[in-house]
């Protein structure tokens, strides 16, 4: 975080991938930096908020004016116009000024598949850029845990 590198963990659901986030927010935390946690559903509200009265830019400094985002499930829920905008607007403002630490379902080099392609394009070249990947694998650890009995405790 100090030297304002990306964090981008992709792979299946329940593999670990917003652990990672959490654990790395909370040392960020623990060390005196600030955090923001966002989804892509709050970059498009932001968005979509702040167009009609021309302030998205104004936004978009507050919202990344911290040490650390962290944008968490890409890929989960389809993108709207809007949070691919925010989406591409928070890592433009970013970009060699502070990390990011994203979650996604789908690997980088796939955004194009959730958002116009020069938007996605844009956006992958400047997160990746100096970015850490972390592909996960596996199954499910909460369906592992459900599957075993482990996933409730009994009723007394």
């Amino acid at each position: 975080m100090r030297r304002r590198e990306n964090l981008i963990a992709c792979g299946p659901s329940g593999t670990g991938k917003t652990l990672l986030l959490e654990a790395l927010g909370q040392q960020a935390i623990d060390q005196g930096m600030s955090v923001s946690w966002l989804s892509m559903e709050d970059l498009g509200a932001l968005v979509r908020r702040h167009r009609i009265d021309d302030s998205v830019n104004k936004a978009i400094t507050r919202a990344t004016n911290v040490d650390l985002i962290c944008i968490d499930d890409i890929g989960l829920l389809p993108v709207s116009t809007d949070a691919a905008e925010g989406f591409y607007r928070v890592v433009e403002a970013s970009y060699e000024k502070r990390s990011l630490a994203i979650s996604s379902n789908i690997h980088p080099s796939g955004f194009d598949e959730l958002m116009p392609k020069t938007i996605a394009t844009a956006t992958v070249d400047r997160l990746l850029h100096h970015a850490h990947l972390c592909q996960t694998s596996g199954e499910s650890i909460r369906l592992m845990q459900a599957q075993s009995g482990k996933g409730t405790r009994p009723m007394n």
